[in-house]
């Protein structure tokens, strides 16, 4: 009833971030417009890292922590000191954008409406001129190459305008020198060169088409001559596109939905588009924004990688959607990274075992700025840790459980013992542990025992028990002692607390004390041991509000509500997402779209012409939901699948199909008069089966690879 093989925008869409995404995990572009028509294109991976730090080296656990519990800001300063401000350098490392098409045409047609063909990857987009009279274009971006093909427009005037002209002054300031123009025969394009890193060209060029004439916009990055060659090249080639294989393959795998509600339906199609298109097997590893990024500013928060939840959420879909391949560049990135994670382990915590991420890096892993309550969270390195574990167990490679998720997961345990500290009784603690973001980087921003430190570590060891039979390794003692001596969380007057002796005092946008219910699941909320505490810990942060949350915050608090089975709450925060947190073209935002729902909303409360050509745009939120609405359905839950634990109460017909699951099960449904009459289970692997039908009681069967079975309430 409800599958879309097409999704359509009406113009006028009058910012890049309102625009509709096109990118291969390399080149994005993004397609917008008013009185003509523009194109935003970027090339990720384009960065300024200069203003980039090592983990600083004169920081060790104990040196923080006594600097700490002694109230001493000096001596944390001294530590985690603020770059030394160079007017002719950045101060961090920073992703910048590339360049606008606009594209005019002469009988001063404007964009109107277009419609996404999802199965072929083609945008068409109408255009009419104020006599009505009409025409159609069409845009396609390779999945191989970096160039984007434009057609139909072939008489259209087009200027490059560089992201040089927005922020010239700023990149001038560095020391980095206007573009260099590039002289092209029915085109034109430019080269941004940098001080130290590798250039960008960018290049426009017509090309005459069998059928029509084409424009091919191309992107490359290297040294200056071979840049320009190369993007060169690609416009001017008959580029591969026929990139049907890609997209058919890609849409065979993923979930197919049939719910009675368009706008969730239609989102999901969309973020299934992007994951395709930004988190790309062969691209760059996905950012905050992923090849998405404007021309206009320098992209907020350098555009970098946030590892305490931003990038788990964008990558945490390829699981259930069945993608995983789309990991490898991540895992690539990581791999160039590990003697830096050994080495600032060995440095903070004096053990040549640990690793440790920092919260925020750039591409080399340099640290992004100095902000040492995140610089120190610990639970950055265990959530990559168990998102490699998860990667492993939803397809079952061994491969990627002992090259990638073992030694993160080894890593990730040394740090937390390395923190931690035995009392007289045996038991274990944390004593100087942070909640993400929580008091920012004030000298109280931390305590002891921070229920998402704890949740993190618990989740590490909890997998290290499981993997290592898998793999033949010896278990460690250390892990049983943890088990049974480290507290699962810490608790405030009945509820799970940020640590010891302080609840949740504001709305907050990290719901971190929570971790333990999801992502870590590192207990059973559901269990008699734990379903009181957790019922009074969500009541209270009902309490608290969503005032001060962002746009990812939102998909957060669905799962948290799927994973005790509120299904009607998960609902709402998605469509309180769609709502607040989305712009006229559908892009997620960080801060709320208008305001009077939010207290981040880009200053437009007190200003009733504002504009926000500062848009911080985020696609963790928009890859957080196809999360969030997968663990509606359907739930993996330490070596058992659950489906459907509570139907919506509104919703009495629908299905799903291909939901991927731990122990490489896909899993479809189908809902009639709000019963569950099927459940359809098929085995990629094969294995043992135990599955949890609404409340029904627990089914355990063995499965073959390849097979397909088929449960009603007959059998």
């Amino acid at each position: 009833r409800m599958q879309i093989s097409q999704l359509s925008w009406d113009f006028p869409l009058t910012r890049p971030h309102e625009g509709i995404a096109l990118g291969n995990g390399s080149q994005g572009v993004l397609v917008w417009g008013d009185e003509f028509l523009c194109l935003t294109v970027a090339k990720a991976g384009f960065w300024e890292h200069r203003g980039g730090t090592p983990f600083t080296s004169s920081a060790t656990f104990s040196k923080v922590r006594a600097a700490l519990e002694a109230r001493d800001e000096t001596a944390i300063r001294a530590m985690f000191p603020a770059r030394e401000k160079d007017e002719k350098r950045p101060d961090r490392p920073q992703q910048i954008g590339g360049a606008r098409l606009e594209i005019r045409f002469p009988d001063g047609a404007f964009p109107t409406r277009a419609a996404l063909d999802l199965g072929s990857g083609v945008l068409r987009v109408t255009l009419e001129n104020s006599a009505g009279k009409s025409r159609e274009i069409s845009l396609f971006q390779d999945m191989a190459d970096d160039v984007c093909v434009v057609s139909g427009a072939a008489d259209a005037q087009i200027s490059l305008r560089p992201s040089w002209e927005w922020v010239g002054p700023q990149l001038e300031s560095w020391g980095i020198e206007a573009p260099l123009e590039l002289q092209i025969e029915d085109g034109a394009g430019f080269v941004q060169t940098l001080p130290q890193d590798d250039s960008l060209a960018l290049v426009w060029r017509k090309r005459p088409g069998e059928v029509s004439d084409e424009i091919l916009i191309a992107t490359a990055l290297g040294e200056t001559e071979e840049a320009a060659k190369r993007a060169v090249s690609l416009a001017r080639q008959k580029p591969e596109l026929d990139s049907r294989y890609f997209w058919k393959r890609y849409w065979r795998d993923v979930p197919q939905l049939d719910l009675p509600d368009e706008k969730l339906v239609r989102f999901w199609q969309l973020a299934l588009w992007k994951q395709a298109g930004m988190t790309t097997p062969g691209g760059v590893a996905a950012t905050l924004q992923g090849p998405w990024m404007e021309e206009y500013q320098l992209p907020p928060w350098s555009n970098d990688y946030h590892f305490n939840i931003n990038v788990q959420l964008v990558y945490y879909p390829a699981l259930m959607t069945n993608q995983l391949e789309h990991f490898a560049p991540l895992w690539e990135l990581l791999e160039t990274w590990m003697p830096t994670l050994r080495a600032n382990g060995a440095a903070f915590f004096g053990d040549a075992n640990a690793l440790m991420l920092p919260h925020a890096v750039d591409d080399r892993c340099q640290v992004v700025g100095t902000f040492w309550s995140g610089t120190i969270d610990h639970a950055c390195t265990a959530w990559v840790a168990q998102m490699a574990w998860l990667h492993y167990r939803y397809g079952l490679d061994e491969r990627v459980l002992r090259e990638t998720a073992w030694p993160l997961l080894n890593g990730a345990f040394e740090g937390f013992w390395a923190m931690s500290e035995r009392g007289e009784n045996g038991e274990i603690s944390l004593p100087v542990s942070v909640s993400p973001e929580y008091r920012g980087a004030s000298m109280d921003a931390w305590g002891q025992n921070a229920s998402f430190q704890l949740a993190a570590w618990h989740s590490v060891t909890q997998i290290l028990l499981e993997a290592a039979p898998i793999l033949g390794e010896k278990t460690d003692a250390r892990w049983h002692e943890v088990e049974a001596k480290l507290p699962p969380y810490t608790l405030e007057k009945g509820r799970i607390a940020l640590w010891d002796g302080l609840e949740l005092e504001e709305s907050h946008r990290h719901h971190s004390h929570l971790g333990g219910i999801w992502p870590f699941m590192s207990f059973d909320p559901n269990a008699e041991t734990h379903r009181e505490i957790v019922r009074q810990s969500l009541l209270f942060w009902n309490a608290k509000g969503a005032g001060n949350w962002t746009g990812w915050c939102l998909p957060w608090a669905s799962v948290l509500c799927s994973r005790v089975s509120y299904a009607d709450a998960a609902l709402a925060w998605l469509h309180w997402m769609l709502l607040g947190w989305t712009n006229r073209g559908d892009g997620t935002r960080h801060n709320a779209n208008f305001p009077g729902i939010a207290t981040m909303d880009d200053g437009r409360q007190w200003d009733a012409d504002f504009e926000p050509t500062n848009e911080i745009m985020q696609m963790d939120a928009t890859m957080g939901f196809l999360v969030a609405l997968c663990e509606l359905f359907v739930q993996s839950r330490r070596g058992e699948i659950h489906v459907l634990p509570q139907i919506p109460e509104k919703w009495r017909d629908f299905s799903f199909e291909n939901i991927g699951c731990e122990g490489a099960f896909r899993v479809g449904a189908t809902v009639k008069r709000s019963r569950v009459v099927e459940v359809r289970v098929f085995s990629e692997k094969g294995g043992a089966l135990r599955l949890k039908i609404a409340e029904n009681a627990l089914l355990e069967r063995p499965m073959s690879a390849g097979e397909t079975w088929i449960w009603n309430p007959e059998n």
